[in-house]
């Protein structure tokens, strides 16, 4: 079974959402600042999609974040970062056996629902 980690209130959340509802697919949507994340799972998609992609820097969250909190920050640093705060976490996470992608585009999701893999 597929996980779709985000937040509810997100529109990209929200249509990746109605995709998958649309779609033969069986999955669990995990609204991550309502059930929170693990270190495990932080580190799975770290070592899976890379931080670059994982990171959200676009985001009103990151840039309340005060300079010092953003400088010089190593991998476990980020990782802790994000663990603090999920909103950090580009939006929605599509995770299950095989997949494990970020963002939400339908030609991406069909590909990978039907096996073929972009992560």
């Amino acid at each position: 079974m597929l996980t779709l980690y985000g937040i509810s209130n997100c529109d990209t959340v929200r249509k990746a959402r109605k995709w998958l509802d649309a779609h033969p697919v069986d999955y669990r949507f995990h609204d991550f600042r309502k059930e929170g994340l693990t270190a495990e799972q932080i580190s799975r998609w770290t070592d899976c999609i890379g931080m670059d992609k994982l990171l959200n820097k676009r985001g009103t969250t990151w840039r309340q974040l005060p300079e010092e909190r953003k400088a010089g920050l190593d991998i476990p640093g980020l990782k802790a970062l994000l663990l603090e705060y999920p909103a950090l976490i580009k939006r929605p996470l599509l995770e299950g056996d095989n997949i494990c992608h970020v963002g939400f585009n339908e030609t991406e999701y069909s590909a990978l629902i039907n096996g073929v893999s972009h992560e």
